[in-house]
């Protein structure tokens, strides 16, 4: 029988750790934290960034207690001396929400095992580098929650995202199993797993292939109201979630039915996937060259440039919204998602 630490939780609201908090998704958690009274840490790989979202963060409410702190979540050296930093200098993490990510867009054949180690040392490492540090000092206080933003792509794995989808399946078993482990020690894990979101990282999503075709089906998937969410409404929901312990929150309704039909008719569904992987753009490579020659990934910026469609640009006008608010635009640079 586990034994059951008596749940201290704080007097006032404690504070917020978030690491791939500089844009997107992870912008919008930190806001939300705010918001609610919470001191931030905002955490990412670039300093340029996270000054801006500081800025942009203490705009929005102005008296928030708005911290910076340059980490690469992969790096579990650089997340352990990060965490003992922010307990020694600004006290005690009470929440602790991972949130950093990569996407690679592409049929799987462009895809090389390095694309493969940069989204599982950010995606699948990184919470498990981030929790590892928190959790220690966290039991010992008998409160803490720890929020983990995973997929759609992490219970079904859709096609031309295949680094994506094998780092988030492996994120929502790291923190679905965490969660049942912590159960009874006043410290809970939340799995969050969100479908499309208007966020603006279609500009800094990696395109492999034909750029051009591939940035002209995700970057209005991840614009459209019907197949994305409000990026604001879902941060709300996440930080409510983590805050209420709940051990996973599903985000928007195609997200839902797709765990639900995933989970009822496995097979399936992986047949509807790979219908799906048919009609997305093809790879000029062969088969033999799988995996064997690095391709050159293309920024969302740089494809939409090359695209140059008036369609696509008019389907995109609330993603290309979001990455004005959410600081998706700044430099159009391979750095780190939210």
């Amino acid at each position: 029988m586990t034994h059951r630490i008596p749940e201290r939780r704080p007097a006032a609201p404690g504070l917020a750790l978030v690491v791939g908090a500089s844009r997107g998704l992870g912008m919008a958690i930190a806001a939300d934290l705010t918001q609610r009274g919470h001191p931030v840490v905002i955490c990412a790989r670039t300093g340029d960034d996270l000054e801006t979202a500081q800025a942009q963060l203490t705009a929005r409410r102005p008296g928030a207690t708005v911290h910076t702190r340059v980490v690469d979540i992969g790096d579990e050296h650089a997340v352990d001396a990060l965490v003992a930093d922010v307990e020694e200098t600004l006290g005690p993490i009470d929440i602790a929400i991972a949130v950093a990510g990569t996407i690679q867009v592409g049929p799987a054949e462009t895809m090389t095992t390095e694309e493969f180690r940069d989204a599982m040392g950010t995606m699948a490492w990184g919470p498990i580098h981030l929790a590892w540090s928190v959790l220690p000092a966290m039991r010992r206080r008998g409160h803490g929650r720890i929020g983990v933003i995973t997929s759609i792509g992490g219970m079904v794995s859709p096609p031309h995202l295949l680094p994506y989808a094998t780092a988030k399946f492996a994120a929502v078993g790291f923190s679905d199993g965490l969660a049942a482990a912590l159960s009874g020690t006043g410290v809970t894990a939340t799995t969050v797993v969100p479908g499309l979101m208007r966020t603006g990282s279609h500009r800094r999503a990696q395109f492999a292939g034909d750029a051009a075709a591939e940035y002209a089906w995700f970057a209005p998937a991840a614009s459209l109201p019907l197949l994305s969410m409000d990026v604001e409404r879902a941060a709300a929901r996440i930080v409510g979630g983590v805050l209420r312990g709940r051990p996973m929150v599903i985000l928007t309704p195609l997200a839902k039915v797709g765990v639900r039909v995933r989970g009822l008719m496995p097979a399936t569904t992986t047949r509807v996937m790979g219908l799906a992987n048919r009609l997305l753009p093809e790879s000029d490579r062969a088969p033999r060259e799988l995996g064997t020659i690095r391709p050159r990934l293309v920024e969302g910026g740089e494809a939409d440039r090359r695209l140059g469609s008036p369609l696509v640009r008019r389907l995109t006008v609330l993603g290309e919204r979001a990455a004005d608010t959410w600081n998706e635009r700044r430099g159009e640079r391979k750095e780190q998602l939210s």
